[in-house]
């Protein structure tokens, strides 16, 4: 097939030639198609064709542009009826207030888009620090790299968990299952088979021998040639279809969209009795329209959606400077009601560097390990102090056993150590590498026959290797997995008959001194020559040893831990390790008290019922030997139970209990694609003191929406309260149409922005977690919004009412009520700050956006009452320093009012 490509980077890439119907051509064909080989396209030859090919990148929807956004600003419902006042302003006459609502809608327009485009710059900019990686075979040896730096003819490494990047040709294989349900809807994993040569015209589902881009390998290993990037892929190639779709709208935005409807319903309801009331009064029908629509708009807080956009968009820009990326918007919401962190040990409670620090041979004291990091540094020291002829045999044999069964990958390259695969893995290569034994010699002297790749199910890998004219198999894994296997042990003084109790005893001392135990295997099996190796096969092998290896707790770990006490969340450990290894590490981070035991696996087992379920994980903090099917049925046992849970995982296995979990939280660093594209939020440093300082995040972003929600509320109530008071006295109205939408642009257009700028309040973590089903208007809001509406307009109801009785005229009484509102919201931002703390105890310069804002705000007011044409729209004039000052004190009131119920509710709560 021959294809002229357009490449993600928009750049024409001429005609460039794809092997046609690779699914139908054995291996030798492609590699000769592709000039490439078993040992992979060289490091020189890849960066050629990436120049050629093109990046292996699907073109990405691109985000509005400005201007659309800015268009997309005038889509509201409440931007029509002010359109439509607009006209009808023009039609009577009344060009001034026509060019002012003009004006307001324009500027308002403006505000949004700046907000709105902000914030989805930063989505992309946060989009763009989770990359996805593979490892490809360059130059005879394994790479890992960027996955769109792949090109055809790359030889590609799969495992469990992977997201296929690209096309594939399987060349092995062993018990590959892939998920292609995104390309073919089929919900069952497919089963690969990479011997496998079919007919051309053989369906997309049918085509056993291949992998295609975007899908998800469910289990097992594999390894194949690529055959298609980019669009030159099946995914690629229906690129209309699965990329672009719309990203749904958070909960919460929903949510406060359908609450300002209401609100906008409520108020277009109470502006119409006002105009009734006017009408009633011979008030004429021109004013009474453009106050009514006027008085609507100014009310509703149109502007909240984008606020709260905002505000969850700020919250995902500080969460990913304190390593948390946030994949879904709710969950910046969500963690703030957080009550219960599953979380997993290895690489999150600690640093994921294990080191192999003790061996454990039969008949023989324990022989320690120097070094500590993960350079191959150091030595075996034996408790003698030197090593026996018998001993540096059995070491010799325990070297070979930790490589050859071993998936991993450790090289020295550009002058430093590199390595990749599991810790364990890792540990084990540098174990042998102390003595100097490598994986590409053990191999090049013992061929690769079989292997038996780990998986979580198992808890054990194998490889059968060809030794002399035989056939021998080595093992590691956890002792009860590969004790089964054995008949025999190795001693320095010869093999003997296996001693289960002995060796169960040293795994539970070496485990409850926090190590991790593997036990290594090996001995000559039977395999028929077109068999491949299994479970079956592995009988009577002799145990070699047990290796003790250390991952230390991470610093801040126990800290965090506190932290989490503190705040009202509970913290739990779920491991596959040995429940003494895991016992060994609660204590340390103080998770447990003296009579709490582990709950292990077998153990869970045994409960047939989800109310036993419920009891038994009701009891425990540490959760030891659990598979992954079991850590889904602990989060739903825990969510049953009340719980609004958080769950970390980085295998796809984790997959089902992530979904599940109200947030899950996915490794960056060691997470697979599967568990990443799971969850809800990424932690780019496995550490567990992240999550924490997410959860922290996560509450200051939700304190931060409610603030906003109650100065927008508020002030929109208080100028009904102000309009209601003065129809109900018979006065003129106190605001007219223009002063009322300015006021509406002064403070709503500034200060609520800069409010969602605002910091934590220090104490978010000192405080138990919100009910996940507490409404936003709860009692608190209620009771806040109502006493600052009431105070609010009250006294600026009783200003204007003064200023009549002094007798100043209708318009200067209006120009001195309209000064009092914005100092009132001027104040009131402030009060918005915390909802229980004092304004007086928030340091104005912790915010300085917001002590900016609400400076400017004011001075734009008083620019307005000098700028001549301004001044005329809006029927204002300057006042006397003595009538502001005093306007000043009165706005003070609502201050004093928000203080004493902070002192009420600080009185009640005690």
């Amino acid at each position: 097939m021959s294809e002229s490509l357009l490449l993600a980077g928009g750049e024409e890439s001429g005609s460039i030639s794809y092997p046609d119907a690779p699914h139908s051509r054995s291996g030798a064909e492609l590699f000769s198609a592709l000039s490439s080989s078993g040992h992979g396209l060289s490091c020189q030859e890849a960066a050629d064709r990436i120049i050629r090919y093109g990046r292996n990148a699907l073109p990405r929807s691109k985000p509005p542009s400005v201007f659309m956004v800015f268009l997309h600003q005038f889509v509201s419902p409440l931007i029509y009826v002010l359109g439509v006042a607009a006209v009808i302003s023009l039609l009577i006459h009344e060009y001034s207030d026509a060019g002012f609502i003009a004006a307001v809608l324009l500027l308002n327009a403006i505000i949004g888009t700046v907000q709105e485009y902000s914030a989805q710059q930063a989505a992309e900019a946060l989009n763009e620090l989770v990359t996805t990686s593979c490892r490809v075979l360059r130059d005879g040896d394994a790479y890992e790299v960027s996955a769109d730096q792949l090109v055809p003819g790359d030889i590609l490494l799969l495992e469990s968990g992977d997201r296929v990047p690209a096309d594939l040709r399987l060349l092995t294989c062993r018990d590959l299952e892939v998920d292609e349900s995104l390309l073919t809807g089929e919900s069952m994993a497919v089963l690969k088979d990479a011997d496998q040569v079919l007919e051309q015209d053989v369906t997309l589902g049918d085509r056993s021998n291949m992998v295609f881009a975007g899908t998800l390998v469910s289990r097992g290993r594999g390894k194949g040639l690529v055959v298609g990037t980019a669009l030159a892929t099946e995914l690629g190639r229906i690129a209309s279809v699965v990329l672009g779709k719309k990203a749904a709208k958070a909960p919460l935005l929903i949510r406060m969209e359908k609450f300002t409807h209401w609100v906008a319903l409520l108020v277009v309801i109470a502006a119409a009795l006002m105009a009734a009331v006017a009408l009633s009064r011979g008030m004429p029908l021109n004013e009474i329209f453009l106050l009514a629509v006027a008085l609507a708009v100014s009310a509703i807080p149109e502007g909240l959606p984008v606020a709260l956009t905002v505000a969850l968009a700020i919250g995902m820009r500080r969460m990913a400077k304190r390593n948390v990326i946030v994949r879904k918007l709710m969950a910046v919401e969500a963690l703030g009601s957080c009550t219960y962190i599953a979380t997993d040990k290895t690489g999150t409670l600690t640093v994921n560097q294990l080191t192999a620090r003790r061996i454990i041979v039969p008949g023989c004291e324990p022989w320690e390990v120097t070094g500590e990091s993960l350079e191959p540094e150091g030595r075996v020291i034996t408790p003698s102090g030197r090593i026996t002829a018998d001993e540096e045999a059995i070491l010799q044999q325990i070297f070979k056993v930790s490589v050859l069964s071993n998936e991993g990958f450790l090289g020295h390259r550009d002058g430093g150590w590199v390595h990749h695969g599991d810790a364990v893995d890792v540990a084990l290569l540098v174990l042998a590498h102390k003595a100097g034994i490598t994986q590409a010699d053990m191999v090049d002297a013992f061929p690769v026959i079989s292997t038996i790749p780990f998986e979580s199910e198992r808890l054990y890998s194998a490889s059968l290797n060809r030794v002399d004219e035989s056939a021998h198999a080595s093992v590691k894994g956890a002792l009860e997995r590969v004790l089964p296997m054995c008949g025999y042990m190795a001693t320095p003084d010869g093999v003997r008959t296996i001693d289960p109790e002995w060796l169960q005893q040293q795994t539970y001392d070496l485990a409850s001194d926090g190590y991790r135990v593997i036990a290594l295997a090996s001995g000559e099996v039977e395999v028929a020559q077109d068999e491949e190796l299994g479970d079956g096969h592995l009988q009577g092998l002799t145990l070699v040893a047990l290796v003790g290896m250390i991952d230390p707790l991470r610093p801040e770990a126990k800290d965090a831990v506190a932290r989490c006490r503190d705040a009202g969340i509970e913290v739990a450990m779920v491991t596959g390790d040995h429940p003494a290894t895991a016992m060994c590490i609660a204590r340390e981070l103080d998770l447990v008290d003296g009579e709490q035991q582990p709950l292990t696996g077998p153990e869970l087992k045994q409960a047939h019922t989800d109310q036993e379920r419920e009891r038994l994980v009701g009891q425990t903090h540490v959760f030891a030997r659990v598979e992954p099917q079991q850590k889904l049925d602990i989060v739903q046992s825990l969510q049953r139970s009340g719980h609004f849970v958080a769950t970390s995982g980085d295998g796809a296995n984790d997959a089902p209990a992530l979904r599940a979990a109200n947030v899950g939280v996915a490794m960056g660093k060691s997470g697979t694609d599967v568990a990443r594209e799971t969850a809800d939020l990424i932690i780019t440093d496995d550490n567990f003191a992240s999550i924490v300082a997410g959860v922290e995040e996560g509450r200051i972003a939700y304190a931060n929406v409610r603030k906003v929600i109650f100065l927008l509320i508020s002030t929109g109530a208080a100028e009904l309260v102000l309009f209601t008071m003065a129809l109900l006295a018979e006065l003129p109205l106190p605001l007219l149409a223009v002063q009322l939408l300015w006021l509406n642009l002064v403070t709503n257009g500034i200060q609520d922005v800069a409010l969602a700028f605002e910091p934590g309040e220090g104490r978010e973590l000192r405080q138990k977690p919100r009910p996940p089903k507490e409404l936003i208007f709860n009692r608190l809001m209620i009771e806040r919004v109502v006493l600052s509406a009431l105070v609010i307009g009250s006294v600026a109801f009783l200003v204007f009412q003064w200023l009549l009785g002094t007798g100043v005229s209708v318009d200067e009484a209006r120009n001195g009520t309209l000064l009092l509102m914005v100092l009132f919201e001027n104040i009131h931002v402030f009060n918005s700050r915390s909802e229980t703390l004092s304004a007086f105890c928030h340091n104005p310069l912790r915010n300085p956006l917001l002590l900016f804002g609400t400076v400017v705000a004011q001075l734009i007011h008083i620019g307005a009452m000098y700028t001549p044409w301004i001044r005329d729209v809006l029927h204002i004039q300057p006042v006397s320093i003595e009538l502001w000052s005093h306007l000043l004190v009165m706005a003070l009131t609502v201050l004093l009012a928000m203080e004493a119920h902070k002192l009420l509710l600080k009185y009640l709560s005690r």
